[in-house]
């Protein structure tokens, strides 16, 4: 699962690149999580005489980062290097050999790790998804491991995407319970939460069954999409992390709306990640945002429209802070509350609200220059109220089908309602401190629910 910091780190990792006729950007940043273990790679023009090709992947590692650094840094030779791929391009690149070269590079650089893991010091027990783009003159080559996705924008509409590698996908179970494991709480043996990975070499050490028959499996899915040089508008990549709080089509249009504005690649992923972190997002958060020759452009319409959307937003948070009068400054969850509870114009789509957090904060900090600790993160006050409403919520739903609950958090009452799995929260929120009490309060079960007299 991971354990989180108290504030998150917002430092960003950020590269961007041309050629071939396409350009990218990416960054990453470690968020709530006390380590970083995602890594990524960027390649233009490959080896081997594959100059004309490119490569593009993000890896999220768990239980440590080992793996995911060493695919970083090892895969694509892996990938290009084996006979199997090699022998793909001879005369001319044939498009299933090259899948099967791809998936032997996968199963190679796996088995690989594991010899060296054993050699140094004992089996390295961390793992990592991967998710990533070989992109040739006539095909764009999905490739994914795991729960990292990728997908393909042509038309103005998601194409294509990635499939996630769940434990409670009806094949992938089969294939675990046939290697003597279980799926629980849509978990591998109650644990792991994908069903496809690099390392991980723990569930892989089944006798009797090959690698890619074990509880969790090295081996990629390959897809091969053949190019259109006027439509395909950007290819992105990503860690759960992002996947998280956004949907495909969120993403897609979320990231056209920034192009329309930028062509600053590494400010658009940027956008993306500092998106996910106030939409909720508790984990490391990487993207890769590669452009295709049809990918949107910027317009003198659009950035006017961002200008005006800007310059609305700080004159609102201005007017909310003096509607306070003698009350004082108002904290930065109730401006947030208050701008979330109105019709804004021109909201980039996708984002929404959360995607202008940083100006509706900047304008706040230039008003309040001597705000306290207490509003630096409205995102963690969020999530320490979803902690509090599932730690509650999990009691309660052992012994009840269906309750409602209220629990005590930041001095004020939480109310939320459950039934077995489905969790309804957030429908009050209620920050600040505590009024002074009038009576003793307590919880009390009556009838399946959880009551406050």
């Amino acid at each position: 699962m991971g354990a989180f910091l108290d504030k998150p780190k917002m430092e960003k990792h950020n590269a961007h690149g041309e050629g071939n006729r396409l350009t990218y950007g990416l960054s990453s940043m470690q968020g709530w999580r006390v380590e970083m273990e995602d890594a990524h790679t960027a390649v233009i023009g490959l080896p081997h005489g594959l100059d004309p090709w490119c490569f593009f992947a993000v890896y999220d590692g768990h239980a440590g980062s080992q793996v995911a650094k060493y695919c970083c840094g090892h895969l694509l030779e892996h990938i290009t290097s084996n006979p199997d791929f090699q022998s793909a391009l001879e005369p001319e690149p044939n498009v299933e050999s090259v899948k099967t070269g791809i998936r032997t590079g996968f199963l190679q650089i796996d088995e690989h790790m594991r010899s060296i893991s054993e050699k140094k010091h004992g089996v390295d027990r961390s793992g990592s998804t991967a998710v990533g783009v070989m992109i040739s003159p006539g095909h764009i080559y999905f490739i994914n491991c795991g729960d990292s996705r990728g997908l393909l924008s042509r038309g103005g509409a998601v194409h294509f995407f990635t499939q996630d590698h769940k434990p409670s996908n009806p094949l992938e179970k089969e294939r675990i319970q046939n290697a003597g494991g279980s799926v629980m709480i849509q978990r591998v043996n109650g644990s792991l939460a994908v069903s496809r990975a690099l390392g991980d070499f723990d569930y892989k050490c089944v006798h009797g069954k090959g690698p890619t028959e074990q509880l969790v499996s090295p081996e990629p899915e390959v897809y091969a999409i053949e190019r259109s040089e006027v439509e395909d508008e950007f290819i992105v990549l990503a860690c759960d992390g992002i996947w998280d709080v956004m949907a495909n089509e969120e993403l897609c249009n979320f990231v056209r709306s920034r192009l329309e504005v930028t062509d600053d690649l590494e400010r658009v992923c940027n956008e993306i990640v500092d998106t996910c972190l106030y939409k909720g997002s508790r984990d490391n958060m990487s993207v890769v945002l590669i452009c295709l020759p049809g990918a949107p452009k910027v317009t003198a319409e659009a950035v006017k429209r961002e200008a005006e959307l800007d310059k609305y937003l700080e004159s609102r948070v201005e007017e909310i802070i003096k509607k306070q009068g003698n009350e004082g400054v108002p904290d930065l969850v109730h401006v947030m509350r208050t701008l979330a509870s109105e019709s804004i114009p021109n909201l980039p789509p996708g984002g929404e609200l959360a995607s202008k957090r940083s100006v509706i904060e900047a304008v706040y900090n230039k008003l309040n220059p001597y705000r306290g600790d207490d509003t630096v993160s409205i995102t963690r006050q969020l999530l320490s109220s979803h902690e509090s409403f599932f730690n509650l919520n999990v009691l309660i739903c052992l012994s009840v089908c269906l309750c409602t609950s209220v629990c005590m958090s930041r001095g004020k009452i939480k109310f939320s309602s459950a039934q077995f799995g489905t969790f309804n929260i957030f429908n009050t929120l209620e920050f600040g401190p505590p009024p002074p009490p009038k009576k003793k309060m307590f919880l009390k079960m009556n009838q399946g629910e959880a009551i406050c007299i």
